[in-house]
């Protein structure tokens, strides 16, 4: 959950994605003895090491032309307002090149300039072109675009598919963005989809944070509060800029905590009302996680802190402070939610905000880690380093249950894998270069298809529904099954990491769902949740995006087969 439009990880590999769907079924009846034939998506991006690539040495520019990513993902149709993502390699030479596109054929426009730029987080060189080409009236078929880098001096063409409308997934045939108010909220949210059907319990869950978030920040919202509900995964599962947005769909593989990051968001909205001049980012993300109680669940942040500690994961204060996003993830907003619920009751809620909403930048561009030094000077008559020996005195004198080690450990490993997932087969959702919108813009112009369309194959659907089981194991302290669910989607994703011919055989759980979910597939149903059990297999899948039906399956040979009514 970030406060910002989020940018990418590093890039250097300079090839065509177009995004389209593909088949990734069997042929013949659904049995666990068939290998399945199995073709590696063409957007399929593989993490390059982090010590292959350094901010401060520009690299060689390749001769290869750019890497280009078209907008909304898993397939382009007629109708579609259509963005593009031009990624550069990451060389400072490149910054400030302008990108020109231009439809060659059949028909012929000239699409608006952009300039290549750091972008987000990752500071991912690139360029966007954001609803860039109109294809409402367009013919479907084949159409060749001209890409031009200048001065880089690199022109290349792609040739991008656009399928007929009527073959739009059926979730979006009539889908369109609504509202509704309730007593603290704005809500847009898009027909056809989970927030759809479930708008009532949504509305009263809004009100109950907001009025949480006001009374333990001590201020209220200027405004209603505008939250957008949208039915696909992006980062973590929230963000928040002028607005809120929150992913809310039934397979939401990020896991089950709604509650939590409405409240997360509305502590960054109230943050931003509440101002100043320069809020650190170890500070704003801290300070939420104290608010909502936790990160992702309900948790006793000084005693989870202190198991850090205990097990050498402790972060120093000045490097979480000056690379917070870059630091692992979990690990970060424990321990900045810690620190926030420290110096709040040492020096009370008053003291604490005074000096949160008067720290400004040190001087000569200096980093974050010293503004707050300066200020703890300021406020409290104490350096960085003074505040962290009393933090870590605070954190010695914890006792940490038993099985604080055990649940911060798999909790960080679940949300690892879900990530190097999202970096593998769903880029567009990993959170330093998530595809976020303007969603005012978004909604005037009527556009859907940038949320409710995503990477749907039988890879995705597969690893998605097994994460969200492992998440619900997780949340249910059944350690010994998540464990085996998380190290199964490690290993099909070891399997395409490889290039393997058949990722769905590297377990038995993999193997068992992914025969499951193509019997499902098969009856013309989008599998939204999986129960893997080693005796049976509970599935809940949709036909039109809202009403989910229950399927069981059980074990018959080496197959499974649907369990009678």
């Amino acid at each position: 959950m970030v406060v910002f439009i989020l940018g990418a990880f590093v890039l250097i590999a300079c090839q065509a994605v177009i995004q389209t769907s593909k088949n990734y079924a069997v042929d013949g009846q659904p049995t666990s003895s068939i290998t399945p034939s199995f073709t590696y998506p063409a957007e399929t991006i593989f993490p390059t090491p982090p010590a292959a690539i350094s901010s401060e040495t520009p690299t060689s520019i390749p001769e290869k032309p750019c890497k280009v990513i078209f907008h909304p993902d898993n397939g382009l149709y007629v109708g579609d307002q259509v963005s593009i993502e031009v990624l550069a390699p990451k060389n400072k030479h490149l910054n400030d090149n302008l990108v020109q596109i231009s439809v060659l054929s059949p028909v012929s426009v000239t699409l608006p300039t952009a300039k290549i730029s750091p972008f987000g987080l990752g500071e991912r060189y690139e360029a966007n072109l954001t609803w860039a080409w109109d294809t409402r009236g367009l013919s479907p078929g084949d159409y060749t675009l001209n890409f031009s880098v200048q001065p880089y001096g690199k022109v290349w063409t792609e040739t991008v598919s656009l399928q007929p409308a009527e073959d739009l997934p059926v979730n979006e045939i009539g889908a369109h963005w609504t509202t509704e108010e309730s007593d603290c909220c704005l809500v847009y949210y898009i027909t056809n989809t989970a927030s759809a059907r479930d708008i009532g319990k949504l509305l009263d869950l809004l009100d109950e944070q907001a009025e949480i978030v006001s009374r333990q920040m001590q201020a209220e919202f200027s405004m209603p509060v505008t939250v957008a509900f949208i039915p696909r995964v992006l980062g973590h599962g929230g963000f928040t800029a002028s607005e809120i947005s929150v992913s809310y769909l039934d397979r939401n593989y990020t896991g089950d905590a709604i509650a939590m990051i409405l409240r997360h968001e509305m502590v960054h909205l109230m943050d931003n009302q509440l101002g100043g001049n320069l809020r650190p980012t170890m500070l704003v993300e801290g300070l939420a996680v104290y608010i909502s109680g936790g990160h992702f669940k309900p948790e006793p942040l000084l005693s989870r802190a202190a198991a850090l500690l205990d097990h050498e994961l402790y972060i120093p204060l000045s490097q979480l402070i000056d690379d917070f996003y870059k630091t692992q993830h979990e690990t970060g907003y424990l321990e900045a939610g810690a620190l926030v619920q420290f110096m709040v009751e040492k020096y009370g809620w008053h003291d604490f905000s005074s000096f949160y909403r008067d720290i400004h930048p040190a001087p000569n561009e200096g980093k974050q880690s010293a503004a707050i030094d300066i200020a703890l000077q300021k406020h409290f008559k104490l350096s960085l380093d003074d505040l962290e020996q009393e933090f870590i005195t605070t954190l010695r004198s914890q006792k940490a249950p038993p099985d604080s080690i055990v649940e911060i450990q798999r909790t960080v490993a679940y949300y690892d894998t879900v990530r190097r997932y999202q970096k593998m087969l769903d880029n567009s959702a990993y959170f330093l270069n998530a595809w976020i919108l303007n969603g005012k813009e978004m909604r005037q112009r009527g556009i859907v298809a940038d949320y409710m369309r995503h990477p749907n194959d039988l890879i995705n659907l597969v690893l998605e529904t097994m994460l969200q089981d492992a998440g619900e194991n997780l949340h249910n302290s059944d350690y010994a099954k998540a464990d085996q669910l998380i190290s199964s989607v490690k290993w099909a994703l070891d399997a395409v990491e490889r290039g393997e011919a058949d990722p769905f055989s590297v377990s038995r759980q993999v193997k068992d769902v992914y025969t499951v979910i193509q019997i499902i597939t098969r009856m013309g149903f989008e599998p939204q949740r999986v129960q893997w059990n080693e005796d049976r297999i509970q599935v809940w899948a949709s036909q039109s995006g809202m009403l989910l039906q229950e399927f069981a399956f059980l074990p018959e040979g080496s197959t499974w087969v649907l369990a009678a009514e």
